[in-house]
C-alpha cells in the first residue's frame, strides 16, 4: 500500500490542489514559498496521531473572496488516497488496516482518509449574520478569528467523505508518521539515554542477537527463555551492586536518620530507609552516545561532532525507531503497519558527497521495508541530480496558483519519448538541476551565453537574480527534450515561464543532396533553383509565438547567425569586444576603424589575414550580386564573420564578462585627467526582447 494522491482544499497556499505521489521515494522540490512544507503538514494532519490537529487562522487559504466568506464559513479538507502496491500480496495487513475505508472494491483496491476542519452546522446562521457587517476581507477574517475559530472542530473520515463515516482511531494508530523538520535540535533529541526515543530504541535492540535469530534455528519459546535468563542474570548482578551501595551508605544512613529524628520525620515510628533495584531500562539513562574513530584511541561525545554528522546519526536512529514501532512480535497489536518518513531539507549541514550517501541509505531502508514511503523536501541540486526523474515532484507557485509538475511523466511512452527522457536524466547534473528550482528558466545553446547573459542583462537594467531566473545551457540544439517538462499545454508539466535563445545558423543543400551544410548569411536564399535553404530559428519562433509559457528568440533577420556574430553586429562602433584572448585582435581593431570611416569593402577584405577560410569567404562575398544587400551590410558581415572566427568561446566569454562587469561601474565623465570611462555597449535586440518578455 502507498499514498498515491493528496487532495487539498482551503489549506494555506493550496486553495484546491491535487498532487500525485510515488510508491517509494518522493523528492518534493520548488522555489521558496511554493508549498513544500505545507504539503508535508497536510499529510501529517491526516495520519500523524501524535501531532496536534487543530488549525490556526493562518492555516486557512486566503485565496477566496469576501462574498464567499459571507456565504459559507471557510473550511479545510485534506484527502489521502491509498492504493495497492505492485508487490503487495493479497489479503495483506495493509488491506486489513484500510478495509473500512475502501472506495474501490477490487483486487487493485483504493481507500481514502479525509481530514476536515470546519465550523459546526449549528453555528452557520449566526456566522452568516455576523459576516454581513464586514465590508473587507481583512475584517471578515478578524471576525472569524475572534468570534468563531474557537468553535471549529476536526474530524477524520474513512472511505467516501460524503458519507461522513468517522475513521476508527485504532486503525489510524497503525500509521507511523515520523517528521524531521528543517529547524531541528538533534542534540536534545537523541544523545543521552534519558531521551525517550533513545530508550525505546535501546530496549528494542537489547539482546537483538537472540530476538533476530531465525525461527528455524531458535523457536519463540527458546528466545523468550534466553531473554528471561539474561534479565534474571542482570537483576542478580544489579542486586549485588545495590547491596554494596547500601553497605557503603550504612554509616551515612545513621547520620541522615539523626537529622530525621531532629526534624520530626520519625513521628509515629516512621523510619526513612533506602532500598531499590536497577532495571535495564533505568540504566539506559547512564548511557550517552559517543563516537570512536577506527585505528585511533579516541572517543568523543556525539555532542562535539559537526551538525551534519549528527543529523545523519539522528536520521539513522529515527529509522531504527520506526523499525521498533512496526515490530509485531515486540509491540503485539500496538505495532504500526504503515511507517512513513518525512524529512525537510536533509541537506542541512551535509557535504554533497554525504547527500548522495544519505539518499542511497534512504532507498536501501525502503527496499528493506523498514520504512514504506519517504517524502523529502529539498533545495539541494545534488539530491535532485542523484534521483530518478520519476521520483521528483516539482511545486511551482505562479502567483496565486500552485501547480505540481512530474518530470518523469512528461515523456511519451514510445521509443522517441523514452530516449528523450533518458537524455534529460543524464543531463541533470547538480548545476543544470537549477531548472527545476527556479521560478523561470532561460535555455541557451552553449557556454558563452551561459557566462555572459547575467552580465548583459545588467546593461538593460535587469538583474536575473531578482526574478529568480536560472540560465541553463543545453549543450547544443536539444531544446525539445527539456521543453517536454515545461509545456503547460501538456499534462504533468511544470508551467514555468521559459525562454529559449537559439542561433539562426543558416544552412543549405544541393537539391539532390541528403544533408544540409553551413553557409554564410549572405548566401542564404540566393539560388533557389540549385539549393534548398533552412535555418534553426524561424520555425521555432513561429511555433511558439502564441504559446502560454514558452518563447523562442534568436537572430531572426537576414544577417543573423550566432550569439558571437550578433554581438559584433550590435557593437561596431568601438573595440569593446576586443579582449586579449582574441587571436586577430589588431586586425579586428583596424577593420572596425575602416568600417566607421566608411572605407570600401575591398579595403576591409584586403586587411583580412590570408588563409584558406578567409579566401573562401572573400570569394563568396565578392560573388554576391543581390541588390538587397547594401555595401554597409556586406561590411558588417565581414566584421562579424572575422570576430566569430577569432574567438575561443569559453575563454573569451569569461574575459569579456569580466571586462563588461568592470566597464559598467566606470563613470561616463572622468573625475581626473586620464581616468578610465565606460565604453558604450549594446545588447543584441533579440536578447533584450527575451529578457523583457520573461521578466514581465
Amino acid at each position: 500500500m502507498y499514498i498515491s494522491k493528496i487532495s487539498i482544499e482551503g489549506f494555506r497556499n493550496f486553495p484546491q490542489n491535487e498532487i500525485l505521489f510515488n510508491d517509494g521515494v518522493n523528492v518534493i522540490i520548488g522555489h521558496n514559498n511554493s508549498g513544500k512544507t505545507s504539503l508535508i503538514k497536510a499529510i501529517s494532519l491526516v495520519i500523524n496521531s501524535e501531532a496536534p490537529r487543530r488549525l490556526e487562522l493562518d492555516d486557512f487559504s486566503k485565496s477566496t473572496t469576501l462574498e464567499n466568506l459571507q456565504r459559507l464559513p471557510p473550511s479545510v479538507s485534506i484527502s489521502l488516497t491509498f492504493k495497492k502496491s505492485t508487490d503487495e500480496p493479497p489479503n495483506s495487513e495493509d488491506l486489513v488496516t484500510v478495509s473500512n475505508w475502501l472506495t474501490v472494491l477490487s483486487a487493485d483496491y483504493e481507500a481514502k482518509l479525509t481530514y476536515k476542519f470546519f465550523l459546526p452546522i449549528e453555528k452557520h446562521d449566526e456566522y452568516i449574520d455576523s459576516l454581513q457587517q464586514c465590508d473587507t476581507k481583512d475584517k471578515a477574517w478578524q471576525v472569524i478569528k475572534q468570534d468563531y475559530l474557537r468553535f471549529y472542530t476536526y474530524k477524520i473520515y474513512g472511505g467516501d467523505p460524503s458519507l461522513l463515516q468517522t475513521a476508527d482511531s485504532e486503525s489510524l494508530q497503525k500509521f507511523d508518521f515520523q517528521f524531521l523538520n528543517a529547524i531541528r535540535d538533534v542534540e536534545r533529541d537523541m544523545f543521552t539515554g534519558r531521551n525517550t526515543m533513545l530508550k525505546e530504541i535501546l530496549d528494542f535492540f537489547l539482546d537483538y542477537d537472540i530476538k533476530s535469530a531465525d525461527e528455524a534455528v531458535k523457536t519463540s519459546e527458546v528466545k523468550l527463555a534466553e531473554i528471561k535468563a539474561a534479565k534474571q542474570s542482570f537483576s542478580e548482578q544489579a542486586t549485588l551492586l545495590i547491596t554494596q551501595l547500601q553497605n557503603r551508605m550504612s554509616a551515612g544512613k545513621d547520620q541522615i536518620l539523626h537529622y530525621a529524628r531532629q526534624t520530626g520525620a520519625t513521628f509515629n515510628n516512621a523510619i526513612p530507609d533506602f532500598e531499590g533495584g536497577i532495571s535495564e531500562l533505568e540504566l539506559f539513562s547512564a548511557l550517552k552516545l559517543i563516537i570512536g574513530y577506527g585505528g585511533l584511541d579516541i572517543k568523543i561525545p556525539a555532542t562535539h561532532n559537526g551538525l551534519g554528522y549528527n543529523n545523519l546519526i539522528y536520521m539513522s536512529l529515527l529509522l531504527a525507531k520506526m523499525q521498533v514501532n512496526s515490530d509485531g512480535k515486540y509491540l503485539g497489536s500496538n505495532a504500526k503497519v504503515f511507517p512513513v518518513l518525512a524529512i525537510e531539507e536533509p541537506e542541512a549541514h551535509l557535504h554533497p558527497s554525504m547527500q548522495y550517501k544519505f539518499l542511497k541509505f534512504l532507498k536501501e531502508n525502503r527496499l528493506e521495508r523498514k520504512v514504506r514511503q519517504i517524502f523529502v523536501t529539498t533545495h539541494s541540486t545534488q539530491i535532485t541530480s542523484a534521483v530518478s526523474l520519476d521520483d521528483i515532484i516539482c511545486l511551482h507557485n505562479g502567483g496565486d496558483t500552485i501547480t505540481a509538475g512530474y518530470p518523469g511523466k512528461c515523456f511519451a511512452a514510445d521509443a522517441a519519448g523514452q530516449e528523450s527522457k533518458a537524455y534529460v536524466q543524464r543531463f541533470l547534473d547538480a548545476t543544470r538541476s537549477d531548472m527545476l528550482f527556479a521560478q523561470k528558466v532561460i535555455f541557451v545553446e552553449g557556454l558563452a551565453e551561459h557566462i555572459l547573459l547575467p552580465t548583459l542583462t545588467k546593461y538593460i537594467g535587469t538583474d536575473l537574480d531578482d526574478h529568480h531566473i536560472a540560465i541553463v545551457p543545453v549543450g547544443g540544439r536539444h531544446f525539445d527534450n527539456f521543453l517536454r517538462i515545461f509545456d503547460s499545454t501538456k499534462p504533468f508539466t511544470i508551467p514555468k515561464k521559459i525562454v529559449c535563445l537559439k542561433d539562426r545558423d543558416p544552412e543549405r543543400k544541393l537539391k539532390a543532396a541528403r544533408s544540409y551544410t553551413k553557409c554564410y548569411t549572405f548566401e542564404s536564399g540566393q539560388d533557389n533553383i540549385l539549393y534548398d535553404y533552412t535555418n534553426h530559428i524561424e520555425a521555432k519562433v513561429a511555433t511558439y509565438a502564441a504559446h502560454p509559457n514558452i518563447r523562442f528568440f534568436g537572430q531572426n533577420h537576414k544577417n543573423g547567425k550566432t550569439f558571437e556574430y550578433e554581438l559584433m553586429l550590435s557593437n561596431l562602433q568601438n573595440d569593446v569586444l576586443l579582449t586579449n584572448s582574441i587571436s586577430n585582435r589588431d586586425e579586428l581593431a583596424e577593420l572596425i576603424t575602416f568600417y566607421n570611416a566608411g572605407r570600401p569593402m575591398a579595403d576591409l577584405l584586403n586587411r583580412i589575414h590570408r588563409s584558406t577560410a578567409s579566401t573562401d569567404f572573400r570569394t563568396a562575398i565578392e560573388a554576391l550580386a543581390d541588390p538587397a544587400w547594401t555595401q554597409q551590410e556586406k561590411n558588417q558581415s565581414i566584421l562579424a564573420q572575422r570576430y566569430l572566427s577569432s574567438v575561443g568561446k569559453g575563454e573569451n566569454a569569461l574575459e569579456l564578462a569580466t571586462f563588461l562587469e568592470e566597464n559598467i561601474l566606470l563613470p561616463t565623465v572622468p573625475a581626473n585627467l586620464g581616468d578610465r570611462t565606460t565604453k558604450a555597449f549594446n545588447v543584441p535586440d533579440y536578447i533584450q526582447q527575451a529578457i523583457h518578455w520573461i521578466c514581465q
